[in-house]
């Protein structure tokens, strides 16, 4: 248990034991279904009241996993939550190397794009960018380093189970990632809230790398160099900007838009150059 609470409340165990905690029935059945590593499985009496619950036990039981019932109370002892999920579990990380992905052939035509976030400190964020990167067909996420911690037991449940769908760089520098990503010939597109290309017009139909910066102050000025191009969500109303999660969901889908249309701009779309720096 005090493992547990330590892999729930510590980044620094997170790495040195290259594990994590999932919660909830629905994140823990989405690692069973991807093939993650999981280590073990705990639950609390709450558990054998919900059927998807016990089913799930039975299945992590019948693939040869440890299952262990905990007392009551132990549970809301060990979690972060106020009111926490009956069922925990121990994970492996699941994060690959940018060199193996960027390597890898690029999915249809024009490619799914990978998302980059550079700066995204808030876990809850971080993990609907996986979440919405994952509904939208993406390639790839990479969280680079100064990002929350993709493990954080925060991330993890706002991803809703994408944590274990789509592949996920995590702590490498970002200028390093930028880098690989120009020797792998991707249109590294950056979002900005004013100045930038209109993203329903813009021309983003090669190999296309969306790079999202911190939530109060986007894109550092030393990365900009680095940036071939930026594109901007025009707002209609007095609102300044969106939430970076929501930003990236609204270009995520726009991408996926695209690719359903099977060209870079699709037929309504007149595709504006970018301004390539």
């Amino acid at each position: 248990m005090q493992r547990l609470r330590r892999l729930l409340r510590q980044r620094s165990t997170r790495r040195a034991d290259s594990a994590f905690v999932v919660e909830g029935v629905k994140v823990l059945a989405a690692a069973l279904r991807a093939g993650a590593p999981v280590e073990s499985v705990y639950y609390g009496p709450e558990a054998l009241r919900v059927v998807s619950a016990v089913e799930l036990l039975e299945q992590a039981r019948a693939s040869g996993l440890r299952v262990f019932a905990l007392q009551p109370g132990v549970v809301e002892r060990v979690a972060d939550t106020t009111t926490p999920q009956p069922v925990l579990a121990v994970v492996g990380k699941v994060d690959v190397d940018l060199e193996v992905l960027l390597g890898a052939s690029p999915v249809g035509d024009p490619p799914s794009p990978v998302v980059v976030c550079v700066d995204v400190r808030d876990p809850g964020n971080l993990g609907s960018i996986v979440r919405s990167a994952d509904a939208s067909g993406a390639a790839a996420v990479v969280c680079c380093a100064g990002s929350a911690d993709l493990y954080n037991p925060k991330t993890v449940r706002a991803s809703a189970g994408s944590l274990f769908h789509v592949p996920i760089v995590a702590d490498r520098a970002a200028g390093e990632v930028l880098a690989a990503l120009e020797g792998a010939h991707y249109l590294r597109v950056g979002t900005a809230v004013r100045d930038g290309v209109d993203y329903a017009s813009a021309d983003l139909g090669a190999r296309v790398a969306l790079v999202l910066g911190n939530e109060g102050h986007g894109l550092d000025d030393a990365l900009a160099a680095s940036i071939d191009a930026f594109v901007s969500i025009p707002m209609a109303g007095r609102a300044e900007s969106l939430n970076v999660a929501m930003a990236a969901t609204v270009l995520c889908f726009e991408l996926a838009r695209r690719r359903r249309a099977g060209a870079g701009g699709g037929p309504d779309v007149p595709g504006a150059a970018l301004r390539l720096r």
